[in-house]
């Protein structure tokens, strides 16, 4: 017997929400297991990735959080661009610059490129118990792109599918990078989590080396051991305390099976990624355990980011260093990534292209 004949504003199963938060168009994606919410005002920002049997946020909140764009008008522009005025943590999508300022091919483009400030239209695909999906949509301004971000779940699954496909709507080739960028704070973060990943180098670099980092700059070693400044050696698989009053940059190379894990270990509950590493082919770590003396941190946050980034700091420089991704005229790439939440486990192997932590 069927107890119900309709399925809109369920609240069970697979279901999706659309608001308005902070004066930004706001969707929420939600089942069982997760409930993820996307700005989509705001770079179609993953702004909470909730794991719900634990009520446990993997997502980093800034000390200013989200806040309504046309109540702040900066005293003067910032040289990077406006990401960090407007930073509410999360989960952002870098595109088509990562890093720092680019100028290439006459294109001015700030911090992390253009998509994370811009609102991105959304479509629902699909609006089932079992299957939820959305589509989000956004054209670059200073460069001739089209981004299409499918986001989706499935009933009783703790995973979050990705689809994205980026056009290259101009009559000319263009280069680009590209990048994701998930942090990762307290309090699902603290000084009982571990890092787990495929087998890679660690690099570092003097120039993007902080003032106050723990490591060495210009080094390269085998995961998960780094030198230290004193020369000592450093786990980087495993999270220090805020007592720690360091922020780390690294750079991590020679992945060649795309996933990453963190978990902490006396919750026994983690967050998973799974990337392409044939498209992403660097990951950023990058670390601030109550570092970061001055603008912007003020040593006030703890906080961590595994980011999948298809080259090193910035577009400009990835040009010249043969690195940049490249579409001609009407050309398209297209990958699959997963975001995944999992329980019971102190140390994950592996990712499954199914969002299954291995142990």
């Amino acid at each position: 017997m069927s107890y119900q004949t309709y399925h809109h504003n369920r609240n069970y199963g697979c279901r999706i929400t659309e608001f308005i938060l902070a004066g930004y168009r706001a969707v929420t994606l939600e089942n069982e297991k997760l409930r993820v919410t996307v700005i989509a005002d705001k770079g179609a920002d993953i702004y909470e990735f909730l794991y719900k049997p634990l009520d446990i946020d993997f997502m980093w909140r800034t000390r200013l959080g989200l806040r309504p764009r046309d109540h702040f008008l900066p005293t003067s522009p910032r040289s990077s661009g406006f990401h960090m005025d407007y930073y509410e943590g999360g989960w952002q999508e870098l595109f088509p610059n990562c890093g720092g300022p680019s100028l290439h091919q006459a294109a001015e483009i700030g911090q992390h490129g253009e998509v994370l400030l811009l609102p991105w239209d959304y479509t629902i695909v699909k609006d089932g118990v079992d299957e939820i999906e959305v589509r989000f949509v956004v054209r670059t301004v200073r460069t001739p792109f089209r981004v299409v971000r499918t986001m989706s779940l499935r009933g009783g699954d703790a995973v979050l599918f990705i689809n994205e496909q980026v056009t290259n709507e101009g009559s000319q080739e263009v280069d680009f990078t590209w990048g994701h960028h998930p942090a990762l704070g307290w309090p699902f973060m603290d000084e009982t989590c571990r890092i787990d990943l495929p087998e890679c180098r660690i690099r570092t670099y003097a120039q993007y080396n902080p003032t106050d980092s723990r490591l060495r700059p210009d080094q390269v070693s085998a995961w998960p051991i780094a030198v230290g400044n004193d020369g000592g050696s450093i786990d980087l698989s495993l999270i220090p305390g805020p007592e720690a009053k360091a922020q780390d940059m690294v750079f991590l190379e020679g992945i060649s099976d795309g996933w990453c894990a963190v978990t902490n270990t006396s919750k026994r509950v983690g967050f998973g990624l799974r990337y392409p590493a044939e498209v992403f082919k660097h990951l950023w770590y990058w670390q601030v355990y109550r570092g970061g003396e001055g603008y912007p941190w003020w040593r006030s946050t703890y906080n961590i980011a595994l980011e999948p980034c298809a080259t090193l700091p910035i577009l400009s420089d990835a040009v010249g260093r043969g690195e940049a991704l490249k579409l001609g005229p009407g050309a398209m790439m297209e990958i699959k990534m997963l975001a995944t939440a999992y329980e019971g486990l102190t140390r994950v192997t592996g990712i499954s292209d199914k969002g299954i932590a291995r142990g």
